[in-house]
């Protein structure tokens, strides 16, 4: 392994969840299952919200741009909306209030509004076209819908067919002006004034929300059709906050020192580029910089360049996201003097094997740590940081406290070091697909298990490994009966520096079945440089023969991607085909 912890896994979860810590554990019956929970959570995101409010009253909450607002000024604000959800719109515990916007200050103010009535944050990605947009606010049966002005021009034509569901408000959140544009529309700024002088009564209200009623609907990507609401309550959402410090406390008390450190000096920030309508930017990021007093530094969209500046300008000293982020923050290290962190995380989807040694070198007093995790456990259910993840860089880490992590193959857990679809449980595991009890029974099994999709492996001190993601079929190539993993073939390749994006994808083989092709795109300094001959000479001393691959296309247009910027592979697996159908055409006796 190459270091030598201090203390065992064993010693180190014993003193994590001692009595008294914030990982403190009880055992609870919860919906008929037996669920290990941590003892100390706060009953509700209301309750969570009024401390953080009252604890860092005083501290900025939120940079966006010029704008800046303390704790306290977004308390008072979400106090404010709920008043005006309440008495204009009828909002009460448990309806509906949709958000699709992009990352805005005013939507953390919304979703707070939300939780102080009790009622249920629906939260659409807005990069959805509009029906599928209009699909998730119908289907949740959304009583108010909140947009900005760019998802206002998408739904407008729909606010009718709304209202006839169910909706009786509809607010645009970024829309300065006297008067809206859009028919059926108001404008945030004109219906919060409405209720400046009422904003007490929110509090007064006082619902009895309880751990397990219901909290957040989220939706999965959607990527093979309609996106599905994932329907989380109190507990099942709160809990990814202690699930977020798990591992870094492990770390700590793997290398001897205590789990938990009182921050001191200047307030530091977090770094927030991943969407709030997904769970790495609001059930993650946001709610860990919430719970430690930390400033939410949001970017409107990802660029190197301005998160480079807003970290040194900000004190941010948490940042990171999914793999490509990290190579940007490791590429600008490289060229800045003034560049540091206290933790990188990698979360999202594998990191290349090469990336956490490279991000090691480029910032070595930097916790880096990894995450495993989906919508459906509410972001983070397994974890690695510190050492640990430096001597196991191809690991997600262990499950947290409160989390079991198996692997099965066909019905049967494997033995250590065999692959097989990994399945996990937990109090953070989703109550079920919103309307979707079919859906919900196929993923969930009635003990808790939640079927993630994924392939992986557990070694023999229990760390995972995780092959590929949500890909049990399609990212599994299989040539001739030979099992090839998509990331094995992906970090090989990324070993070139020069490479930004890296997908291994079969193409249609009549003999062996499928064959290995390889989509890349290139770092901007490098666009016209890299030639597939390079590439495949690479592959050659990385890969046993059968994985190289047959064809490596070579793009200068970086990927499309999710809103959580994972790699969307259908449009490369059409582009592979297509272009080695073309190459058979037009050299069949030597391919």
């Amino acid at each position: 392994m190459g270091w030598k912890p201090k203390r065992t896994l064993e010693e180190c979860d014993e003193i994590l969840c001692a009595p008294g810590m914030p990982h403190e554990m009880e055992t609870r019956i919860i919906d008929g299952r037996v669920q290990r929970v941590y003892k100390n959570l706060w009953p509700s995101l209301r309750s969570f919200w009024l401390w953080a409010a009252s604890e860092y009253k005083n501290s900025t909450y939120i940079v966006f741009g010029d704008e800046r607002a303390s704790y306290h000024e977004v308390y008072r604000r979400s106090l404010q909306a709920a008043a005006m959800f309440y008495q204009r719109y009828g909002i009460r515990k448990g309806d509906r209030v949709g958000i699709c916007a992009r990352n805005l200050p005013d939507y953390l103010v919304a979703f707070w509004a939300c939780q102080i009535l009790g009622a249920v944050s629906v939260l659409v990605n807005a990069w959805l076209p509009a029906e599928p947009l209009v699909h998730c606010l119908s289907h949740t049966g959304c009583k108010l819908v909140l947009v900005d002005t760019e998802r206002a021009d998408r739904i407008a034509h729909a606010v009718p067919r709304l209202r006839d569901g169910g909706a009786n408000g509809f607010v645009v959140l970024d829309a300065p002006g006297r008067s809206s544009k859009w028919e059926g529309i108001e404008l945030w700024q004109i219906v919060m004034r409405s209720s400046a002088s009422s904003s007490n009564d929110a509090l007064a209200l006082s619902p009895d929300i309880q751990p397990e009623d219901n909290a957040t609907v989220i939706f999965t990507s959607g990527t093979t059709g309609l996106p599905k609401g994932v329907l989380s309550t109190q507990r099942q959402f709160l809990t990814n906050i202690r699930n977020a410090t798990a591992a870094a406390g492990r770390a700590a008390l793997r290398r001897g020192d205590s789990a938990s450190v009182a921050p001191s000096g200047p307030q530091s920030g977090l770094l927030v580029s991943v969407p709030f309508f997904h769970v790495t930017g609001l059930t993650s990021l946001s709610m860990l910089a919430t719970s430690t007093g930390n400033k939410i530094v949001l970017v409107r969209k990802w660029d190197s360049v301005e998160g480079d500046r807003l970290i040194q300008a900000e004190n941010v000293r948490v940042a990171g996201g999914v793999p490509s982020m990290v190579a940007d923050l490791v590429d600008r290290a490289a060229a800045s003097d003034g560049l540091t962190l206290d933790t990188l995380l990698f979360g999202g989807a594998p990191a290349p094997q090469v990336l956490p040694h490279k991000a090691k070198t480029a910032f070595p007093n930097t916790v880096l740590s990894q995450a495993y995790g989906m919508t459906e456990t509410n972001s983070i259910a397994v974890g690695i940081a510190g050492e640990d993840y430096v001597a196991r860089p191809t690991s997600v880490g262990l499950p947290c406290p409160v989390n079991d992590a198996i692997v099965v193959r066909d019905g049967v857990t494997v033995r250590t070091g065999e692959i097989g679809e990994i399945w996990l449980r937990g109090p953070d595991v989703m109550r079920g697909y919103w309307g979707d009890a079919a859906a919900t029974a196929k993923t969930i099994t009635e003990d808790g298990w939640i079927r993630t999709g994924d392939l992986g492996r557990v070694d023999d001190e229990g760390f995972l490994y995780v092959h590929d993601r949500s890909t049990l079929v399609k990212d599994m190539i299989i040539r001739g009966g030979e099992n090839i993993a998509s990331v094995a073939v992906e970090d090989a390749l990324y070993h070139d520096e020069r490479l930004a994006e890296v997908a291994a994808v079969g193409v249609p083989d009549e003999r062996l079945g499928e064959l290995v092709a390889v989509v890349v795109s290139t770092k901007p300094a490098y666009h016209g440089q890299v030639q597939e001959a390079e590439l495949l000479a690479l592959a050659r001393t990385k890969l046993p023969r059968f994985a190289v691959p047959v064809m490596i296309i070579i793009q200068d247009e970086a990927f499309e991607l999710t809103p959580s910027a994972k790699i969307i592979k259908a449009p490369l697996r059409k582009l592979a085909a297509r272009e080695w159908e073309r190459r058979k055409a037009k050299a069949p006796a030597r391919l």
